[in-house]
């Protein structure tokens, strides 16, 4: 059947399935595609057990995910410790709430059993798709309570959606014999989610957000993926610049044309406020939203940038002045990429802290609801 399907599409199909013992589930079924994101990845032997976040053998798809800057972290036994289903419901809602703010693909979702859960959801946490539809992979962990390990969804709550969305679905049984799972990396690293989501502080046990770069030395997490050997191994290393680009000249079509677009814009403010000196210009915040932000960039758009700002009117000229070259500069190199001639690339707004005191002006999207503006780190590569 599947050999009949492939000649009549004149192109080769992809059919995973899970097995539990006893039935056979259909994970995914889709057209092939050609690009280094789906290809099978070569899994190194040589990492240093410190680099590696977990690796999995159960199910694996081919592929690679690049550059992951943020991990989203459940922590499966603190979750099952939660005394009402209205907290298992909080969890829920700060998960979709950091869908919004934090960078479309550029983190991963990672928690207990049965991401989805509608009835018992003690079973896993409770969300829908559009809770989750910017993360790069969802992961289910199936770690055993005793003689018990949870059974998985295998990604079957959201399964269509997550292949049109080309959205990674990993599970990981920790405790299965060769498997690695950091688990101090995961419980020991900064928590940001009090930072990035005050509202949910009450969380931080349960929920951790982990800033990769700020924690590793301005390094990323990478997963690589081999369904032929049926492996896959996430890595702490360098962040590779090259790989939106070698995206868009190997794979087929249908790869989104925009990625570039946004990609090198939110690497363009990371890279501006990381040499914004603070107390030369009064920064006392950062953020990026808009476009950019949100991954939906074209040749021509801005780069919205949202500066929280304490200083005096001689600092504000200076830092205006300061930003006017990188937006002159951005904007030639658009132009060289693109063919685009703009004015500048940035589209700057000073806020103060009466504004967010008061919640007027753009000062609305610091700690949004939704489409809420991206804090990036201030000053950071002063001190290197």
């Amino acid at each position: 059947m599947l050999n009949e399907l492939q000649d009549k599409l004149n192109h080769p199909i992809d059919i995973e399935f899970a097995y539990d013992g006893d039935d056979f589930y259909l994970l995914q079924c889709r057209s092939q595609s050609y690009g280094v994101e789906n290809i099978p990845a070569d899994i190194p032997t040589d990492i240093p057990g410190e680099r590696v976040l977990f690796t999995a053998d159960r199910f694996i798809s081919n592929g690679t995910i690049p550059n992951i800057t943020h991990i989203v972290y459940v922590d499966p036994e603190q979750y099952s410790q939660l005394p009402t289903r209205q907290d298992m419901l909080d969890v829920g809602r700060a998960i979709s709430r950091l869908n919004k703010i934090l960078t479309k693909r550029k983190f991963i979702l990672m928690g207990p059993g049965r991401w989805g859960s509608r009835g018992d959801i003690k079973l896993g946490v409770s969300v829908t798709y559009s809770d989750i539809n910017n993360t790069a992979a969802l992961i289910e962990v199936a770690q055993k309570r005793g003689d018990y390990t949870p059974d998985l969804s295998f990604g079957t709550h959201f399964f269509q959606d997550l292949v049109e969305s080309s959205i990674r679905y990993i599970p990981i049984y920790p405790d299965d014999y060769g498997i690695i799972f950091n688990s101090d990396y995961l419980l020991e690293s900064k928590n940001t989610i009090k930072d990035i989501l005050p509202d949910f502080a009450h969380l931080e046990k349960i929920i951790r957000v982990i800033d990769v770069k700020n924690t590793s030395s301005g390094q990323v997490l990478q997963v690589l993926m081999n369904a032929e050997k049926n492996k896959a191994i996430a890595i702490i290393t360098e962040e590779d610049e090259t790989s939106e680009i070698k995206s868009e000249l190997k794979s087929i079509p249908q790869t989104d044309s925009r990625e570039d677009h946004w990609s090198w814009r939110l690497k363009s403010a990371e890279t501006i406020a990381s040499m914004i000196d603070p107390d030369r210009f009064g920064v006392k915040g950062f953020y990026v939203f808009g476009s950019a932000k949100n991954a939906t960039s074209g040749p021509k758009s801005d780069l919205d940038i949202l500066i929280h700002f304490e200083g005096s009117d001689h600092q504000e000229k200076e830092l205006r002045i300061w930003l006017e070259g990188w937006s002159l500069s951005l904007s030639h190199i658009n132009q060289l990429r693109t063919g685009y001639k703009t004015d500048g690339l940035l589209d700057v707004v000073i806020i103060t802290d009466e504004e967010i005191k008061n919640r007027s002006s753009y000062a609305v999207k610091i700690g949004a609801v939704s489409d809420a503006a991206m804090p990036l780190s201030v000053g950071s590569a002063l001190n290197k």
